[in-house]
């Protein structure tokens, strides 16, 4: 039997939506007993975007595997003497909640290491301590003020969202890297620690290369843009791959949604690059021999080699670029992933029983652990654990249990 990387450390789980979900699914996986306590109404997220009637929603099963749920109102004194005793038992505790709510139920940090001195207490935010702290965060208004969406579209276009939860679940995964830290520096001073993490600040990390530019820009044009017109600001910039080697997303045939490559120009790439569009010519022509020849011109420079790729399909232009060692990539739609062999393969696309759906299919875990493997199961029912963490982990009775539900305690 395999031990997993975090076996034995117990996670009370109080998030909701995604970008708390998240990170402690992340630590599910990783081998810790995550115990999600939701209200005995649920995560609203069960009954968001179904699919099927009366059963939880891929929203909420997508980001809840491998968790046990528990029900408990927190409002109640019973619920608040439980609340004290599952926080005593746990090594980690997570919370999503508005600035606050936590406090206001009465466990402020203060009580939480009063309870247990042990305990890692991570909170995820939308917005640090300033003008924004009491803003509601949503994925897409945390990648408006991190950063993203200024700096996401093309200049002649509005400022867009991009499709990775970089607010929700990129503020998850940066909160398993708190919540890891802490528990490996509990190991030398015996203390938990809190963990704050806010959504804004994850996504500015994840922009960081935007805040480069904004710095380089005091020293004139950015020449690696295609853009024609640099104010003070950095500028929407299309599909430019934003580092040292120029790239673009061209066309190919038939001409679909997501019938692009995406490719990247080394130095070394153009030569054969010239021969595969036809236009040999161009490798030892001055005006587009050097990388510095081609960057005033990008634009013209993606159009020649889009005419090529505009008659072949995307996997044909793949194949031939990379016979030559060209970096690119093809664009992958939401079906192609989903039905992508090797992504089956690598365990990043999954398939998983449910008890009331059958089944559904979801992402497995990026991280992939020689001693820790994954093995990806079902969202927990709302309460399903009810009676083994009360009853088995808590030691109270079965008729105490029957009082709970029937007074609204869980």
């Amino acid at each position: 039997m395999t031990t997993k990387a975090l076996e034995g450390i117990r996670v009370l789980d109080m998030t909701h939506v995604q970008s708390g979900p998240s990170a402690t699914q992340l630590l599910a996986w990783l081998g810790a007993d995550v115990v999600k306590l939701e209200a005995p109404t649920g995560d609203i997220t069960r009954k968001q975007l179904r699919d099927l009637p009366d059963v939880d929603s891929l929203y909420f099963t997508m980001l809840n595997c491998n968790k046990r749920s528990i029900t408990l109102n927190t409002k109640t004194e019973r619920g608040k003497e439980l609340l004290t005793e599952l926080i005593r038992r746990s090594d980690v505790m997570v919370e999503n909640f508005g600035p606050g709510a936590v406090d206001r139920m009465g466990f402020t940090w203060d009580r939480i290491k009063e309870i247990n001195p042990r305990i890692v207490y991570a909170s995820i935010k939308g917005f640090g301590d300033g003008p924004y702290t009491d803003f509601k965060a949503y994925e897409v208004v945390a990648q408006a003020m991190g950063g993203s969406m200024a700096t996401t579209g093309f200049e002649d276009g509005p400022p867009l969202a991009t499709g990775a939860q970089i607010g929700d679940s990129g503020t998850g995964v940066h909160t398993v890297a708190g919540i890891l830290a802490a528990l490996f520096q509990r190991e030398h001073t015996g203390r938990g620690q809190r963990v704050n993490v806010a959504m804004q600040h994850a996504v500015l990390n994840l922009c960081r290369v935007k805040l480069r530019d904004q710095q380089r820009l005091a020293h004139g044009r950015l020449a690696e843009y295609p853009n024609d017109d640099f104010g003070d600001e950095v500028p929407r910039s299309g599909n430019a791959s934003g580092g040292g080697q120029p790239g673009w997303a061209v066309k190919c045939a038939p001409g679909g949604p997501n019938d692009y490559v995406y490719v990247i120009v080394q130095p070394v790439g153009w030569q054969p690059i010239t021969q595969l569009i036809g236009r040999p010519e161009l490798a030892d022509d001055p005006e587009w021999a050097t990388p510095e020849s081609r960057l005033p011109k990008l634009n013209k420079m993606f159009q020649l080699i889009e005419e090529w790729s505009s008659t072949l399909p995307k996997w044909e232009v793949l194949e031939r670029l990379n016979a030559h060692n060209i970096p690119c990539g093809p664009i992958l739609s939401t079906k192609e992933i989903i039905e992508d062999e090797s992504l089956v393969a690598n365990e990043m696309v999954v398939t998983v029983p449910h008890p009331e759906r059958g089944e559904f299919v979801t992402v497995g875990s990026p991280l992939k652990l020689s001693d820790s493997p994954v093995d990806v199961t079902s969202s927990p029912l709302l309460g399903e654990h009810n009676e083994a963490v009360y009853i088995g982990e808590l030691g109270l009775g079965d008729e105490e249990l029957r009082l709970l539900k029937s007074n609204g305690v869980i």
